[in-house]
């Protein structure tokens, strides 16, 4: 169990991704070979802010309101992906966005949501200062600063958690 971000689902077929990484084994870090699992709503009820030389996390709870929202069917390097039972209401943009493809990605000023206290989901202030073009689906394609004061504040930057945070840029 840890806490993630849904990514982005596809209406059109009920399936999702979260993205970032895989879910590992605490001990070995190897990717788990997953049998069963399910997503579900989570509360972040705290933040550890990150410092140089320890990531920060995000602390969550699944008890409040045991909200299944899927299942995991895959869980590989990337992330983990699986169809929805119920598709989550989306606070800010309740209509979608479209997918951004790979090759629109640039440097410069962006955006990504992600919920990091009580809240709820917010848009933060980042900007994307490089890109890295893959030939094949890979780890790392960009580099991220968040340049949000208020998200610099609460969680020092990027931290365990955050993962998968939907990035958007112009605006897809």
């Amino acid at each position: 169990a840890g806490v993630g971000t849904l990514s982005f689902y596809d209406p059109d077929t009920g399936r999702y991704a979260a993205l970032g990484h895989a879910i590992t084994d605490a001990d070995t870090r190897q990717v788990l070979t997953i049998g069963r699992g399910e997503i579900m709503t989570a509360d972040v009820v705290d933040v550890r802010k990150g410092q140089s030389g320890y990531p920060g996390e995000l602390k969550g709870s699944f008890l409040s309101r045991q909200a299944v929202l899927g299942s995991i069917s895959r869980n590989d390097l990337l992330g983990i992906y699986g169809p929805l039972s119920r598709i989550p209401a989306h606070p800010l943009y309740p209509e979608g966005l479209p997918i951004g493809r790979k090759d629109a990605v640039h440097t410069g000023k962006a955006s990504i949501l992600c919920t990091v206290d009580a809240e709820g989901m917010k848009e933060y202030d980042v900007e994307i200062v490089e890109v890295n073009r893959q030939s094949r689906p890979a780890q790392r394609s960009m580099v991220v600063k968040v340049v949000d004061p208020e998200l610099l504040e609460k969680t020092g930057g990027i931290v365990q958690g955050m993962s998968g945070s939907p990035i958007i840029q112009d605006g897809k």
